[in-house]
């Protein structure tokens, strides 16, 4: 576990490498780890193989698809009586993205993370340069290089 005594513009996490990060499914467990100390409204950027991508085909491939953004993804798993195969993984992705931007560093195509409504990152330096250049000097930016294996948490939680 480690205290943070502020939340943080930018979190840079992992899933932890190798085996940890080989889908996209698991990789959701190391943005939820970063989004306990990013500032609403921050980016949260990810570095995740995911060599077996999302993977294709998989209840969570298909409840991703079931809907044309996050808001509605999670409209559809909050209705009552609403039941679905790998659902707590959507509905965790589907919430983080309605507090923050979220960038993926994968191997997965272009293509399938935006159709996983998620946006691709091929350089994480160049992206967090870009938002620090925008935010300005007193911007802040925190490394979870293992990912869920850090319990980050805000000074009063």
């Amino acid at each position: 576990m480690q205290r943070v005594w502020s939340p943080f513009d930018i979190v840079v996490t992992t899933n932890s490498g190798y085996p940890l990060d080989q889908n996209l499914y698991q990789a959701i467990k190391g943005l939820s780890a970063g989004m306990r100390i990013l500032k609403a409204g921050g980016t949260l950027i990810i570095a995740a193989e995911c060599r077996e991508g999302v993977p294709a085909g998989s209840p969570y491939d298909k409840l991703l698809k079931s809907a044309s953004e996050p808001e509605e993804l999670l409209a559809r798993i909050d209705s009552p009586g609403f039941s679905h195969p790998e659902q707590w993984q959507a509905q965790i992705q589907a919430r983080i993205q309605g507090q923050a931007e979220v960038l993926v560093h994968s191997s997965i195509p272009d293509e399938t993370l935006r159709a996983a409504h998620l946006n691709p990152c091929r350089d994480i330096g160049a992206a967090v340069r870009q938002r620090l250049d925008a935010l300005g000097p007193a911007a802040r930016v925190a490394v979870l290089p293992q990912g869920p294996l850090t319990i980050p948490y805000l000074q009063g939680d």
